[in-house]
């Protein structure tokens, strides 16, 4: 299998723990009781980690589908190499960092370590096109 599968198919490990971890958070917050009933009441506020926590992993699920793409057209296309590799390395590497910078609301950095995943992500959408 290409190397550039394998990290897509660790991002998607990535994503399912963001899913969890936010999950986990938020019932930890509203208790068994509300999750499992109809959740037709409010619920109580979220705290800000959690907040963070969700909006990381949403963050996530904006770009995965992209970065998806990108890679299964590249291994379609047959056009895998070094910059592919090197771009799904950088992608999910950011993406790893992010997820903590973003849940301990570290400023700029996180911001940054996004952009190296966009970075990442232009490297294999530019194999595709050139």
């Amino acid at each position: 299998m290409e190397h550039e599968l394998t990290i897509l198919g660790w991002t998607l490990v990535l994503a399912l723990v963001q899913i969890l971890l936010a999950a986990a958070m938020r019932d930890a917050e509203t208790g068994l009781a509300y999750n499992m009933g109809p959740r037709d009441g409010e619920a109580p506020p979220m705290r800000p980690i959690t907040g963070r926590l969700q909006r990381a992993q949403n963050n996530l699920l904006e770009t995965l589908p992209l970065f998806a793409a990108a890679v299964l057209a590249a291994h379609a296309l047959d056009r895998t190499g070094g910059t592919t590799l090197l771009g799904a390395q950088i992608y999910l590497a950011a993406r790893v960092l992010y997820v903590p910078l973003y849940a301990f609301g570290v400023p700029l950095v996180r911001s940054l370590v996004w952009l190296a995943s966009i970075g990442g992500l232009l490297l294999v959408i530019k194999a595709i096109l050139f």
